[in-house]
């Protein structure tokens, strides 16, 4: 009797199923026609601003570009035919012509470029300080120094530079409280020399050195650049700083208190001192406030116009003339419209590439945010 044969083995070309990776479901897209709609609706409610900003704000500045580049005499709509086009006459005649309109803008340039070197440090430090203090739990009645602080910038500025005109007049408040400490005050709006030729002449520098004297920039020697602000320019400066500071406060204030406690409690367990977690801890957290308020302050004072119009209107001896007076000027006053369109839209340049400059100086560089994300890794530790 035979044993049961054994099943058979499985052949070796027999098809193996191997399992299929499960796909991750798609997420559900939005009909096409709906996104349509939605981007129409868009269109709808964002037409009219577009529109406004379209008519009153690009077309004049198109049309001032092509003032800037043309002949045209104020008379007229400058599209007319009689408009003849001059290429980069009018900006040649401001910077290279070398009359009395290169010496007048480089006058002005000369002037705003000092306003902005005091104003821009001195208003971001000081509204950067006030935002600290306020911020503080301690401090009681916070509301009332905020609303404070924050006046000055409501006020107009024609009135506030009226009443700084009374107040630093000869007879006047500031005059009076210097006499009071044995200090002869200046006259001040009537003082065209500038403050640093004053000093070296307190020093016994009478003029600079001749590398100094023969050579320049826009009509001016480089002597004449370093003479600093005037005594005029000077009170605008601390006007300028008395008023803005307290706008860039509320942005401050506004930006630490997003700052979140962890990252400061934990710079408190590792031993840093209030100084050095403001310096190395809050500051560059808060570098798109700083970015924001510089910008701000610079944009600010390169365009400064109601004071020098309201005040001086560019005396004693155009020490507070400024750019964008100048292009004033040039085209109401002068009847140069082209000239004063492309002292303008040089100004329009200047602004442009300070702030890239700024914004390039101001990067966040990738040791900063390293140390940032170690300081944040901390603070969820502790």
């Amino acid at each position: 009797m035979s044993a049961p044969s054994a099943p058979p083995a499985a052949s070796a070309s027999a098809p193996t199923t191997t399992p299929t990776p499960a796909r991750a479901p798609r997420r559900a897209r939005p009909p096409r026609g709906l996104r349509r709609g939605e981007a129409l609706a868009g269109w709808a409610f964002t037409a009219p601003v577009l529109l406004i900003l379209g008519v009153f704000m690009l077309v004049p500045v198109l049309m001032a570009l092509w003032v800037s580049f043309s002949d045209w005499s104020g008379r007229g709509s400058p599209l007319s035919s009689d408009v003849g086009f001059v290429g980069l006459d009018n900006y040649a005649a401001v910077t290279t012509g070398g009359g009395l309109a290169e010496r007048d803008f480089g006058v002005a340039l000369r002037n705003n470029a000092w306003y902005v070197l005091l104003v821009v440090p001195l208003q971001t430090a000081l509204s950067l300080f006030l935002a600290v203090l306020v911020n503080r739990a301690v401090l009681r009645g916070r509301g009332v120094f905020r609303t404070a602080f924050y006046f000055p910038s409501v006020t107009s500025s024609v009135a506030i530079t009226v009443l700084w005109l009374f107040l630093f007049s000869t007879s006047g408040v500031v005059n009076a409280i210097l006499a009071r400490l044995g200090i002869a005050g200046p006259n001040w709006f009537n003082e065209p020399s500038g403050v640093l030729h004053d000093l070296l002449g307190a020093l016994g520098v009478r003029s600079g050195p001749q590398a100094l004297t023969e050579h320049g920039f826009l009509g001016l020697s480089w002597w004449d650049w370093l003479a600093g602000p005037s005594v005029a320019m000077s009170a605008f400066v601390l006007m300028a700083i008395f008023t803005t500071s307290g706008t860039l406060m509320l942005l401050f204030l506004a930006g630490l208190q997003n700052l979140g406690p962890d990252v400061e409690e934990a710079a408190m367990v590792d031993g840093a001192n209030g100084w050095q977690r403001f310096w190395r801890i809050t500051l560059p957290q808060l570098r798109p406030t700083l970015f924001t308020v510089l910008t701000l302050g610079l944009i600010g004072c390169w365009q400064v116009f109601d004071q020098i119009y309201t005040g001086t209107q560019g005396g004693p001896g155009k020490t507070t003339l400024t750019p964008a007076y100048l292009s004033y000027q040039s085209a109401f006053l002068s009847q140069e419209w082209g000239r004063g369109a492309a002292i303008a839209f040089i100004l329009f340049v200047i602004i442009v590439l300070l702030t890239i400059l700024q914004r390039w100086v101001l990067r966040e560089r990738p040791d900063v945010r390293r140390r940032a994300r170690t300081a944040r890794t901390k603070g969820e530790a502790a």
